[in-house]
Protein backbone atom coordinates (compact mmCIF):
# COMPACT_ATOMS: atom_id res chain seq x y z
CA UNK A 1 0.00 0.00 0.00
CA UNK A 2 1.49 3.35 -1.04
CA UNK A 3 1.23 6.69 0.76
CA UNK A 4 -1.60 7.96 -1.45
CA UNK A 5 -3.74 4.86 -0.82
CA UNK A 6 -3.20 5.17 2.93
CA UNK A 7 -4.14 8.84 2.79
CA UNK A 8 -7.39 8.03 0.92
CA UNK A 9 -8.30 5.30 3.41
CA UNK A 10 -7.66 7.61 6.35
CA UNK A 11 -9.61 10.40 4.67
CA UNK A 12 -12.62 8.08 4.29
CA UNK A 13 -12.51 6.47 7.75
CA UNK A 14 -11.76 9.76 9.52
CA UNK A 15 -14.69 11.39 7.71
CA UNK A 16 -17.08 8.63 8.80
CA UNK A 17 -15.96 8.61 12.45
CA UNK A 18 -15.95 12.42 12.61
CA UNK A 19 -19.56 12.54 11.41
CA UNK A 20 -20.44 9.89 14.00
CA UNK A 21 -18.64 12.02 16.59
CA UNK A 22 -20.79 14.97 15.62
CA UNK A 23 -23.92 12.80 15.69
CA UNK A 24 -23.01 11.64 19.22
CA UNK A 25 -24.19 15.06 20.31
CA UNK A 26 -27.75 13.96 19.48
CA UNK A 27 -27.61 11.51 22.41
CA UNK A 28 -26.81 14.38 24.76
CA UNK A 29 -29.54 16.51 23.18
CA UNK A 30 -32.10 13.68 23.57
CA UNK A 31 -31.42 13.63 27.32
CA UNK A 32 -31.88 17.40 27.43
CA UNK A 33 -35.21 17.14 25.57
CA UNK A 34 -36.41 14.30 27.83
CA UNK A 35 -35.57 16.28 30.98
CA UNK A 36 -36.65 19.57 29.38
CA UNK A 37 -33.59 21.07 31.02
CA UNK A 38 -29.84 21.25 30.44
CA UNK A 39 -29.22 20.43 34.11
CA UNK A 40 -25.51 20.50 35.05
CA UNK A 41 -24.38 20.29 31.43
CA UNK A 42 -22.31 23.10 29.95
CA UNK A 43 -23.10 24.50 26.50
CA UNK A 44 -19.41 25.17 25.87
CA UNK A 45 -18.77 21.83 24.06
CA UNK A 46 -21.47 22.67 21.48
CA UNK A 47 -20.45 26.30 21.03
CA UNK A 48 -16.73 25.49 20.83
CA UNK A 49 -17.56 22.59 18.48
CA UNK A 50 -19.37 25.00 16.17
CA UNK A 51 -16.48 27.48 16.27
CA UNK A 52 -13.85 24.80 15.61
CA UNK A 53 -15.79 23.21 12.72
CA UNK A 54 -16.39 26.65 11.16
CA UNK A 55 -12.72 27.51 11.36
CA UNK A 56 -11.62 24.17 9.88
CA UNK A 57 -14.17 24.65 7.10
CA UNK A 58 -12.44 27.91 6.20
CA UNK A 59 -9.04 26.20 6.43
CA UNK A 60 -10.25 23.38 4.17
CA UNK A 61 -11.28 25.88 1.49
CA UNK A 62 -7.94 27.68 1.75
CA UNK A 63 -5.85 24.54 1.22
CA UNK A 64 -8.36 22.96 -1.17
CA UNK A 65 -8.90 19.76 0.85
CA UNK A 66 -12.32 18.21 -0.02
CA UNK A 67 -12.21 15.91 3.03
CA UNK A 68 -11.91 18.82 5.46
CA UNK A 69 -14.58 20.78 3.57
CA UNK A 70 -17.13 17.94 3.63
CA UNK A 71 -16.57 16.88 7.24
CA UNK A 72 -16.64 20.39 8.65
CA UNK A 73 -19.69 21.44 6.66
CA UNK A 74 -21.55 18.62 8.41
CA UNK A 75 -19.91 19.44 11.76
CA UNK A 76 -20.77 23.14 11.54
CA UNK A 77 -24.44 22.43 10.74
CA UNK A 78 -24.84 19.83 13.50
CA UNK A 79 -23.11 21.84 16.23
CA UNK A 80 -25.15 24.89 15.29
CA UNK A 81 -28.30 22.79 15.78
CA UNK A 82 -27.07 21.41 19.12
CA UNK A 83 -26.13 24.84 20.45
CA UNK A 84 -29.51 26.23 19.36
CA UNK A 85 -31.34 23.44 21.20
CA UNK A 86 -29.16 23.97 24.28
CA UNK A 87 -30.08 27.67 24.26
CA UNK A 88 -33.79 26.78 24.05
CA UNK A 89 -33.73 24.48 27.11
CA UNK A 90 -31.16 26.38 29.15
CA UNK A 91 -32.25 27.96 32.43
CA UNK A 92 -29.99 30.92 31.65
CA UNK A 93 -31.40 31.46 28.16
CA UNK A 94 -30.34 35.10 27.85
CA UNK A 95 -26.73 34.47 28.89
CA UNK A 96 -26.29 31.38 26.71
CA UNK A 97 -28.01 32.98 23.72
CA UNK A 98 -25.82 36.06 24.01
CA UNK A 99 -22.70 33.88 24.10
CA UNK A 100 -23.84 31.82 21.12
CA UNK A 101 -24.87 34.76 18.93
CA UNK A 102 -21.66 36.59 19.83
CA UNK A 103 -19.63 33.48 18.92
CA UNK A 104 -21.36 33.09 15.54
CA UNK A 105 -20.91 36.75 14.64
CA UNK A 106 -17.32 36.76 15.93
CA UNK A 107 -16.11 33.67 14.03
CA UNK A 108 -17.72 34.76 10.74
CA UNK A 109 -16.22 38.25 11.01
CA UNK A 110 -12.78 36.93 11.97
CA UNK A 111 -12.68 34.33 9.19
CA UNK A 112 -13.74 36.85 6.56
CA UNK A 113 -10.98 39.18 7.73
CA UNK A 114 -8.28 36.49 7.83
CA UNK A 115 -9.24 35.05 4.44
CA UNK A 116 -9.63 38.35 2.56
CA UNK A 117 -7.20 40.61 4.39
CA UNK A 118 -3.97 38.75 3.58
CA UNK A 119 -2.28 36.69 0.89
CA UNK A 120 -3.38 33.05 0.62
CA UNK A 121 -0.16 31.78 2.20
CA UNK A 122 -0.47 34.05 5.25
CA UNK A 123 -4.23 33.41 5.51
CA UNK A 124 -3.55 29.66 5.67
CA UNK A 125 -1.18 30.20 8.62
CA UNK A 126 -3.53 32.51 10.52
CA UNK A 127 -6.62 30.36 9.98
CA UNK A 128 -4.54 27.27 10.82
CA UNK A 129 -3.47 28.77 14.16
CA UNK A 130 -7.06 29.82 14.86
CA UNK A 131 -8.34 26.33 14.04
CA UNK A 132 -5.75 24.77 16.35
CA UNK A 133 -6.72 27.04 19.25
CA UNK A 134 -10.48 26.49 18.81
CA UNK A 135 -10.05 22.72 18.46
CA UNK A 136 -8.04 22.50 21.68
CA UNK A 137 -10.77 24.56 23.38
CA UNK A 138 -13.38 22.11 22.05
CA UNK A 139 -11.46 19.10 23.34
CA UNK A 140 -10.94 20.72 26.75
CA UNK A 141 -14.49 22.12 27.06
CA UNK A 142 -15.90 19.17 29.09
CA UNK A 143 -13.15 19.77 31.68
CA UNK A 144 -14.83 23.04 32.70
CA UNK A 145 -16.75 20.94 35.24
CA UNK A 146 -13.61 19.14 36.47
CA UNK A 147 -13.72 20.51 40.03
CA UNK A 148 -17.41 19.58 40.32
CA UNK A 149 -16.64 16.05 39.05
CA UNK A 150 -13.87 15.57 41.61
CA UNK A 151 -16.02 16.97 44.43
CA UNK A 152 -19.04 14.71 43.80
CA UNK A 153 -16.89 11.79 42.56
CA UNK A 154 -19.08 11.33 39.51
CA UNK A 155 -18.45 11.86 35.80
CA UNK A 156 -22.14 11.94 34.89
CA UNK A 157 -21.92 15.60 33.84
CA UNK A 158 -19.39 14.73 31.12
CA UNK A 159 -20.84 13.92 27.65
CA UNK A 160 -19.41 10.38 27.39
CA UNK A 161 -20.48 9.64 23.76
CA UNK A 162 -18.81 12.84 22.51
CA UNK A 163 -15.61 12.20 24.49
CA UNK A 164 -15.29 8.58 23.35
CA UNK A 165 -15.76 9.51 19.70
CA UNK A 166 -13.33 12.41 20.11
CA UNK A 167 -10.66 9.96 21.33
CA UNK A 168 -11.14 7.74 18.27
CA UNK A 169 -11.37 10.62 15.79
CA UNK A 170 -8.29 12.50 17.00
CA UNK A 171 -6.06 9.46 16.50
CA UNK A 172 -7.16 9.19 12.87
CA UNK A 173 -6.82 12.91 12.11
CA UNK A 174 -3.37 12.96 13.68
CA UNK A 175 -2.13 10.33 11.23
CA UNK A 176 -3.95 12.06 8.37
CA UNK A 177 -2.11 15.28 9.26
CA UNK A 178 1.16 13.37 9.44
CA UNK A 179 0.65 12.08 5.89
CA UNK A 180 -0.04 15.64 4.71
CA UNK A 181 2.91 17.00 6.74
CA UNK A 182 0.40 19.48 8.15
CA UNK A 183 1.29 20.50 11.72
CA UNK A 184 -1.94 22.50 12.06
CA UNK A 185 -3.84 19.19 11.83
CA UNK A 186 -1.35 17.11 13.84
CA UNK A 187 -0.83 19.29 16.94
CA UNK A 188 -4.44 19.85 18.09
CA UNK A 189 -5.34 16.22 17.43
CA UNK A 190 -2.53 14.74 19.50
CA UNK A 191 -3.48 17.11 22.31
CA UNK A 192 -7.14 16.20 21.81
CA UNK A 193 -6.27 12.52 22.06
CA UNK A 194 -4.52 13.13 25.41
CA UNK A 195 -7.32 15.32 26.79
CA UNK A 196 -10.13 12.98 25.76
CA UNK A 197 -8.10 10.02 27.07
CA UNK A 198 -7.84 11.77 30.45
CA UNK A 199 -11.60 12.34 30.50
CA UNK A 200 -12.22 8.66 29.72
CA UNK A 201 -9.88 7.86 32.61
CA UNK A 202 -12.16 9.94 34.88
CA UNK A 203 -15.12 7.80 33.80
CA UNK A 204 -13.17 4.62 34.60
CA UNK A 205 -11.99 5.92 37.98
CA UNK A 206 -15.39 7.08 39.21
CA UNK A 207 -17.36 4.18 37.78
CA UNK A 208 -14.92 1.87 39.57
CA UNK A 209 -15.32 3.91 42.74
CA UNK A 210 -19.12 3.69 42.45
CA UNK A 211 -18.91 -0.06 42.01
CA UNK A 212 -16.80 -0.42 45.16
CA UNK A 213 -19.22 1.63 47.25
CA UNK A 214 -22.22 -0.17 45.82
CA UNK A 215 -21.02 -3.76 46.41
CA UNK A 216 -21.48 -3.81 50.24
CA UNK A 217 -25.04 -2.51 49.82
CA UNK A 218 -25.75 -5.22 47.29
CA UNK A 219 -24.62 -7.90 49.77
CA UNK A 220 -26.91 -6.72 52.57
Amino acid sequence: MNREDLRNILAFTASITTIFQSLAGTLVCLKIVQKKSTGDLSGLPFISGFLAASSWLGYGFLIGDPTLIFVNTVGTALNFSYASLFCFFSIKKTVVLRQFVGSVFGIITLLLYLVNGFSTEISIKYVGFLSCALTIMFFAAPLTSLMYIIRVKSADSLPFPIILMTFIVTIQWFFYGALLHDYFIQIPNILGCLLSGFQLFLFWIYSKSSAVTYTPVQNL
